[in-house]
């Protein structure tokens, strides 16, 4: 067990040199300033958990014997070299400090990730979190939101399309999976994309090819997705408005962001931080 504020050495810091020691030990790290940028470093440096004080002793001492009877190794991570550009995602919660957890755990991993919760509780800034604490943090991050754009024109928006595709269609022009190369993708809503687009964009998470529209030419694309929806994608599946294959594509990790109502701690904390944006915004102090 390690503090994170000790003298000569952080925490943070002792994480880091007990596992390059021992990359099997189980450290959980304590803490009475939780925030969501030591979080995700401590859970990517490999902390086996994270207790923010005061904590009940009990509890302490079931995650020691869940830690101690553990066999899952872990896969060494080293701080991002970037700085994360994810400071608007807010909260100290016990809710939101697992949404923090998993955003450590599943940044290196490049994997298709499936972010889940209601219209306005942050999912575009979960899906930041991730690109920015990765390995593709200094490669682009494009995030469209499939509600927002044509059915007509969504194929043409991600896959691009080549001069005279169609009648305005006047040069060639790369769509998102290009502009994206090396880094992620994030599309919003998924929910609500049509079946035939489902179809095209399983075949490119499988192949990792995608074809212009009017075009006849494979090109290989490296891109990492990211998908969200505040739906209930398994009832979509039912209701046959949802491909059940492109389900469990998309769904390798699933992250569930809470309402606020379910951790109003955070609403203080919510309503300082908006509160400083508005002043900035108007050369004022914040009241």
């Amino acid at each position: 067990l390690v503090d994170i504020r000790m003298p000569e050495m952080d925490g943070l810091q002792m994480l880091k040199r007990v596992r390059e020691i021992d990359s099997e030990a189980q450290v959980i790290v304590m803490t009475a300033y939780t925030d969501m940028e030591t979080t995700i470093t401590a859970m990517k440096l490999g902390a086996y958990d994270f207790l923010s004080k005061p904590f009940n002793i009990d509890e302490c001492l079931l995650l020691i014997s869940r830690g101690l009877n553990s066999k899952k190794s872990r896969v060494e991570a080293e701080i991002a070299t970037q700085a994360p550009k994810s400071s608007a995602l807010k909260g100290n919660s016990p809710a939101m400090q697992e949404v923090y957890k998993l955003i450590g755990k599943v940044s290196e991993e490049d994997v298709t990730v499936l972010i889940t919760g209601e219209s306005g509780s942050g999912k575009e800034l979960v899906a930041q979190a991730i690109h920015y604490n990765s390995g593709r943090a200094a490669q682009p991050f494009w995030a469209i939101n499939c509600t927002a754009i044509n059915e007509s024109l969504m194929e043409s928006e991600l896959f691009g399309y080549e001069k005279g595709a169609f009648t305005g269609a006047n040069n060639s022009k790369p769509g998102m999976f290009e502009l994206a190369q090396g880094g992620t993708i994030f599309l919003d809503e998924i929910g609500d994309m049509n079946l035939e687009m489902q179809a095209k964009l399983l075949r490119v998470l499988e192949e990792r090819e995608i074809v212009r529209v009017g075009g006849n030419k494979r090109i290989k694309v490296d891109v990492r997705l990211v998908a969200a929806t505040n739906k209930d994608l398994r009832r979509s599946i039912v209701e046959n408005r949802f491909r059940e294959d492109l389900y469990h594509r998309i769904k390798v990790i699933e992250i569930k962001l809470p309402p606020l109502r379910e951790r109003p701690e955070d609403i203080s904390l919510l309503a300082r931080y908006f509160c400083s944006l508005l002043a900035a915004q108007r050369k004022g102090a914040p009241k």
